[in-house]
C-alpha cells in the first residue's frame, strides 16, 4: 500500500451558515463521509461524527421542495447520517424519511403538472445534483425500494418521452434557461446538458442502476432505449477517441453541429468519464456487450489522452483527478477485461504525483476538496485509509 499522506479535514472550519451545515458538496455531511471512514475502521471514535452531525441540526432543516435536494438541506444530512451506520441516528433518519417523502411528492406532482401544461424543465427539476434523480439515488441508498422509488423511476420514464413547443418536438429533458445561472441571448431558447452532475446521464445512470436491481417500472427499457441513442447522436469519436459535448444550444440542437470543438475536461461531472460510465451501466442493465465495450474503451481513451489529461487542474471529486479515476475504477469492477485495469494503474501515480506537486486542497469538502480525495484515495488503495462502503452512491457511478 503506497504510504501517501493526504492532508488533514478540518472539522468545522468553515461552519458559520445554516447551507455549510447540510451541504453534502461542500460542508457538514460530505466532511462526515471522510470522518465516518474512521470511526467505522475503529481508528479514531465518533466524537468527531457526531460534532458534526449536531452541526448539521444546529438549524431547522431545509425540507422546502423548492430548494432540498440531495447534496442541500434534510436529504444531504439523511445521506451522511445513513451512510455512518450508527444505531443512535435510526430516530433521526425516520424522521428524515416522512420529510424526504413530503419533498419528492411535492416536487413529482410539479414536475407532472408541468408537463401535462406542455411547459419545458429547468434542469434542476431532474438533475442529480438539484433535482429527483438526486433525490431518488437517495431512497435507493436508504434501501426504501417501494412505491416513492418507482414514482420517481416513472417520472424519470415520462421525462423522456418529447414535449411539442411551438410546434416543434424537443427532448423532454430539453432545459430551460442557462446552464450556468447567468443570462445570456445562447440560452435564451435552452439548452440540454450531458453531463452526470446535471445533465441527462444522471437519470439514465439511475434508470440503469435499478434495472440491474429488479426495480422496474413500465417504459422503462425503452426509456434507456432514448437516452442512448440521444447519446449515440451527439458523441464525436469512436472508441477511445469518443467524446460528448457537456452542454448543447437550440442552434447545435438545430443543426446537429457543436460550436464547442473537444474533447473537454476528463471530469466525473460535466465530461465524458461520467457520461460513459452511464452508457456503460445502461449497457449492462440491457445485456449490450459492445456497447458496454465501447463505454470501457471511452473510459480508456480519458485516462490516456495526455490532451485532455492536461485540462485537469484540481485533484476534486467533482472536476479533478478524483473523479476521474474513481469512476473509471468503478466501471473497471463491472467488466469482465484487464485493458482498464492496466491503464488505471499509471493513471492513479499520476494522480499521486499531483498531489504531491500540488500539496494540500484548498478546500474542506466533498466535492472539490480534502473530503472527497480522501474518499477515493482510500477507494483506489493509493492512500492509507479506510475505505467506506457505499459513500459514492450519491454520484451514481456504482
Amino acid at each position: 500500500m503506497n504510504t501517501l499522506r493526504l492532508p488533514a479535514i478540518p472539522v468545522l472550519g468553515s461552519a458559520g451558515s445554516a447551507q455549510w451545515a447540510q451541504s453534502l458538496g461542500e460542508g457538514a455531511p460530505g466532511i462526515a463521509l471522510a470522518q465516518i471512514a474512521h470511526a467505522r475502521a475503529g481508528i479514531e471514535g465518533w466524537g468527531t461524527v457526531h460534532h458534526l452531525a449536531a452541526a448539521m441540526a444546529r438549524s431547522p432543516l431545509n425540507a422546502q421542495p423548492d430548494t432540498a435536494s440531495l447534496y442541500q438541506g434534510a436529504p444531504a444530512v439523511a445521506y451522511a447520517l445513513h451512510t455512518a451506520g450508527h444505531p443512535g441516528y435510526h430516530t433521526a433518519l425516520a424522521t428524515l424519511d416522512d420529510a424526504i417523502a413530503t419533498i419528492i411528492r411535492c416536487r413529482l406532482h410539479a414536475a407532472h403538472r408541468r408537463i401535462d401544461h406542455g411547459q419545458l424543465p429547468y434542469a434542476h427539476e431532474y438533475d442529480l445534483i438539484n433535482g429527483l434523480t438526486g433525490l431518488g439515488a437517495l431512497v435507493l441508498h436508504r434501501g426504501r425500494e417501494g412505491d416513492l422509488l418507482r414514482d420517481v423511476l416513472a417520472y424519470l420514464v415520462r421525462l423522456t418521452l418529447p414535449i411539442r413547443v411551438d410546434g416543434r418536438d424537443l427532448p423532454g429533458w430539453w432545459a430551460t434557461g442557462s446552464p450556468d445561472r447567468h443570462a445570456s441571448t445562447r440560452w435564451n431558447a435552452g439548452h440540454a446538458g450531458f453531463g452526470m452532475a446535471h445533465g441527462v446521464a444522471g437519470p439514465l445512470a439511475l434508470l440503469a442502476i435499478t434495472l440491474r436491481q429488479g426495480i422496474v417500472v413500465a417504459g422503462q427499457a425503452d426509456a434507456l432505449h432514448t437516452l442512448l441513442v440521444w447519446l449515440d447522436q451527439w458523441r464525436r469519436g469512436q472508441g477511445q477517441t469518443a467524446w460528448w459535448p457537456e452542454v448543447i444550444d437550440h442552434d447545435e440542437l438545430h443543426t446537429s453541429n457543436i460550436a464547442r470543438p473537444g474533447p473537454h475536461r476528463p471530469s466525473w461531472c460535466y465530461g465524458s468519464p461520467g457520461i460513459a460510465r452511464a452508457q456503460h451501466l445502461a449497457a449492462l442493465a440491457i445485456g449490450d456487450r459492445q456497447r458496454a465495450s465501447d463505454a470501457v474503451e471511452t473510459m480508456i481513451g480519458c485516462l490516456t489522452d495526455v490532451r485532455r489529461l492536461a485540462r485537469l487542474t484540481d485533484a476534486g471529486l467533482c472536476h479533478g483527478w478524483a473523479g476521474l479515476l474513481l469512476t473509471a475504477h468503478r466501471a473497471a469492477a463491472d467488466t469482465n477485461t484487464d485493458k482498464l485495469h492496466a491503464v488505471l494503474g499509471a493513471a492513479e501515480a499520476q494522480m499521486r504525483q499531483y498531489l504531491r506537486d500540488q500539496g494540500e486542497p484548498t478546500s474542506e469538502g466533498f466535492l472539490d476538496g480534502a473530503a472527497g480525495i480522501a474518499l477515493v484515495a482510500a477507494s483506489l488503495d493509493i492512500a492509507p485509509n479506510p475505505a467506506l462502503p457505499g459513500w459514492d452512491r450519491c454520484l451514481l457511478i456504482s
